[in-house]
């Protein structure tokens, strides 16, 4: 028990630094609120409209996506290091755990977490297309002003 008396210290000091740092920014602080201290710092910008509540599920979809990669990358580098040392068992291991995490992520994108912006909506061409039309016609070329024997 001896070993751990000085980590139990530090933690001690460290909730005992937190509680009087709280309390003594509480205690000091003045308090003269006023709208534009309220207001969110934007550079000197005027924000024009509220910003919104909240922010869409696929953002934090896509942050825990981030943090899988991350792990299993933390995961597979000491297997990277050692790899004769630790041998076939934990060969099949990462193979375990990389099928978990592949698994996990085709789950979450064919849910549709890296689909965004507005949602498309899928439109019929039954007679949309001109059977006249050709890549001449309906096809915009773009950037060829100027150029020598190209027509614009």
């Amino acid at each position: 028990m001896g070993q751990y008396l000085p980590v139990v210290a530090l933690m001690v000091l460290a909730v005992l630094f937190g509680a009087l740092s709280f309390f003594a920014s509480r205690l000091l602080a003045p308090r003269r609120p006023s709208a534009a201290k309220e207001a969110p710092y934007e550079c000197g910008i005027v924000p024009s409209r509220e910003p919104p509540e909240r922010f869409p599920v696929t953002f934090y979809v896509v942050a825990m996506l981030f943090i899988m990669f991350d792990i299993e990358i933390i995961f597979i580098y000491p297997y990277a290091v050692d790899r004769a040392f630790l041998g076939s068992y934990a060969f099949w291991e990462m193979v375990a755990f990389s099928a978990v995490f592949f698994a996990a992520f085709v789950y979450v994108v064919a849910r549709g977490a890296l689909d965004w912006g507005p949602v498309q909506r899928a439109r019929r061409l039954d007679g949309a297309v001109d059977a006249a039309r050709t890549t001449t016609s309906t096809v915009r070329r773009v950037g060829v002003e100027g150029r020598i024997g190209e027509a614009a």
